[in-house]
């Protein structure tokens, strides 16, 4: 399946059905009174989060969806049948924004979260409910309030705990194979992967994480050189980078250094919050150097890298179990502190209106 992670979609929620004005009219009944129905409610649109779906794809090619009408009211009392809502599904992790204005409207972050995004119009009502003492065979009805149109663009950002970061052939597919049960393609030219792939991790029995692997960056990608920064957003949601650096490059006349240095100038070029991210150095293919260890020491040494660092070889596992049991241990950290943070956060607003309450009773004596 091809992989999309951004669409534009327009919506068009049902209009409501309009109210009639009819009378009561029957063998004995010639002159009867108002009897005319409401016309039944359009159809509303929801937007809904589906972790069995990964792609935006169906959204590519059919971007247009109408909510069905709500029925005309009829005589005999006769209510409009109501439209019928329409559930568009979508994948976990899709922000939603409003195309006309960019505001972000929802971000469907959890299995099963909905959110209603045009509305159905209300029906109109028929003359039963303009009848009175002085009126009493009213003949005005109302028509059904049209239902809301809205253009939407419809963005995917993966939810991963850690994400991959390095130049094309660094070897960041090789380790995602390596540590998990994902097959990405693997090859000995730029660019093999041309989307993200996510990976799960198993440390333990009940501690795992998500791996995500996009798509190389070069030198220029802020100008649109190679895939560009159109799968950067896939890590904005990610708790660590690694900054994946081969070490061995087929070009004897590639520079490591400057192409790491060129990376993360990149990264900040796209997003300051994405570069302020916790960022760890893995310099990979050590398995293909004599003096691994002088050669990493001269690395960190002319990157000038203060902040954690591992020697791997993703293709044959040297290194890989130490650094996933690293990556699981600062997770598990961010998670405890968020937790706290969250705690913390209900504490204070549980005491803010105890506090509230205290000052009404004392306003009240």
């Amino acid at each position: 399946m091809k992989f999309i992670d951004e669409a534009t979609i327009k919506l068009f929620a049902g209009d409501g059905g309009n109210g009639v004005a009819t009378f009561r009219r029957e063998k004995y009944e010639p002159m009867g009174g108002p009897n005319g129905g409401d016309g039944g409610h359009g159809g509303s649109i929801y937007l809904e989060a589906d972790r069995n779906i990964n792609t935006l794809v169906d959204y590519r090619y059919t971007r247009s969806f109408r909510a069905q009408r709500g029925e005309n009211g009829r005589g005999s009392d006769c209510y409009g049948a109501g439209g019928e809502d329409m559930v568009l599904r979508v994948p976990v992790g899709t922000v939603i924004c409003d195309k006309a204005s960019a505001q972000t409207l929802v971000d469907l972050a959890e299995h099963g979260q909905r959110a209603l995004l045009a509305k159905g119009g209300k029906g109109g009502l028929g003359n039963i409910h303009f009848k009175s003492s002085t009126n009493r065979s009213p003949r005005q009805c109302t028509k059904g309030e049209p239902g809301e149109e809205i253009e939407l663009y419809l963005e995917l950002k993966v939810l991963a705990d850690v994400g991959l970061l390095g130049m094309p052939n660094a070897g960041k597919s090789t380790f995602i194979r390596s540590v998990s049960a994902a097959k990405p393609k693997v090859a000995d030219y730029p660019f093999t992967t041309l989307h993200p792939n996510l990976g799960v991790v198993r440390v333990d029995t009940n501690r795992s994480f998500v791996i995500a692997d996009i798509p190389g960056l070069i030198e220029g990608a802020a100008e649109g050189a190679g895939l560009g920064h159109q799968f950067l957003r896939h890590l904005a949601r990610t708790r660590l980078l690694l900054h994946i650096v081969d070490l061995a490059p087929f070009d004897e006349a590639v520079d490591p250094v400057a192409e790491a240095k060129a990376i993360v100038e990149e990264l900040r070029k796209y997003d300051e919050a994405l570069y302020n991210k916790p960022r760890w150095l893995i310099l990979n293919k050590v398995d293909m150097l004599e003096n691994s260890a002088e050669k990493v020491a001269e690395f960190v040494k002319a990157y000038g890298w203060q902040g954690k660092c591992f020697a791997i070889s993703a293709i044959n596992g040297a290194g890989c179990k130490e650094l996933v049991y690293a990556i699981m241990e600062h997770i598990e950290a961010v998670n405890a502190e968020i937790r706290e943070q969250e705690e913390a956060e209900q504490a204070r607003l549980a005491a803010e209106k105890l506090a509230y309450k205290e000052a009404k009773l004392k306003q009240a004596e």
